[in-house]
């Protein structure tokens, strides 16, 4: 198999993603596709950085970073959730075992 020059490794992981975007948008992926765009502008936040440009790849990575934070918001709902019914169940325990 012939070795990859330089530049093209990105142009492949970039035509990779471009056609798991259009998948997407044809409903193949679902849910799913749509934590690909927070994760490409994390990646490409964090080649700016590496390149050099940290306050670039800073805020372009902070950005991603809070889409991701949106697209998996219903997580903290239900670790919310489930750590207080751990809590409420824990209280009841200490006082039954207590006496009260």
């Amino acid at each position: 198999m012939r070795n990859l020059k330089r530049g093209n490794g990105l142009a492949l992981l970039l035509i990779a993603f471009g056609v798991l975007l259009l998948l997407g948008k044809l409903g193949v992926f679902g849910w799913l596709m749509s934590l690909l765009i927070p994760v490409l502008v994390i990646g490409l936040g964090v080649l700016a950085w590496n390149n050099g440009s940290r306050v670039l790849g800073g805020i372009v990575g902070a950005v991603g970073a809070l889409m991701l934070l949106g697209k998996l918001s219903f997580l903290f709902v239900w670790a919310a959730a489930i750590a207080l019914i751990v809590f409420g169940v824990s209280m009841i325990r200490r006082r039954h075992h207590t006496g009260w």
